[in-house]
């Protein structure tokens, strides 16, 4: 009986789970709306990063500081997990909640690694290389946008192990669905800006 129930439920969920009621419609916008404050935010923020650049005030500069290939590996992890952030919705469109569980834990644990690299990256500026949040104009630059997105993709971590629980207890619903929607928004949206950062702070830097 309890498989038959399963199956029902699974043959009744549509194929876009997310935008099968006004609720879930309204909420997959009003996201829309934040990450467009959000990137506003960052905007301002890589502005100021750009303006202060070049003050150094006798510290390390870019060029001195940055080491690329943990960078480059850190990139490496997070463009991962945004790929398996979208085999997570395609499996969820195709209703197998297994599966996109399983691709949602992938996705944690590329963002985990990600973020255990940034840590390591400002620990040995912190320790060997003398650079600090008050060295200098541009290292508190630096560490504001890079640090306020890693605190980004450490919330987004925490929200997706969250989803993992709600999804493991209540299964993959119209009520579900639009929460792991948005999350994969907002995983798509860091990701994005990163690349971003990537380009601007750490190559830019690295050729002056």
């Amino acid at each position: 009986m309890t498989t038959v129930h399963a199956e029902a439920g699974k043959s009744a969920l549509p194929h876009e789970p997310e935008k099968a009621t006004l609720e879930g419609r309204n909420k997959v916008l009003a996201f829309w709306l934040f990450l467009g404050g959000e990137a506003v935010l960052f905007g301002t923020l890589f502005a100021t990063f750009l303006a202060l650049r070049n003050s150094t005030n006798d510290g390390p500069s870019a060029a001195e500081l940055f080491h690329l290939p943990l960078v480059a590996a850190a990139t490496f992890l997070l463009l991962a997990s945004s790929l398996t952030s979208v085999f997570a919705i395609q499996a969820m469109h195709r209703n197998k909640p297994a599966e996109l569980r399983n691709w949602l834990i992938i996705t944690v644990v590329l963002g985990a690694a990600f973020l255990g690299l940034e840590i390591y990256e400002f620990s040995v500026y912190v320790r060997h290389e003398e650079f600090g949040m008050t060295t200098s104009a541009f290292s508190s630059a630096f560490y504001t946008l890079v640090g306020f997105h890693g605190a980004h993709v450490a919330f987004g971590i925490v929200w997706i192990a969250i989803l993992i629980g709600q999804l493991a207890r209540k299964g993959l619903t119209v009520v579900t669905a639009p929460k792991i929607y948005v999350s994969a928004m907002y995983w798509h949206f860091i990701d994005v800006v990163w690349v971003f950062i990537f380009t601007v702070v750490y190559l830019l830097g690295k050729v002056g």
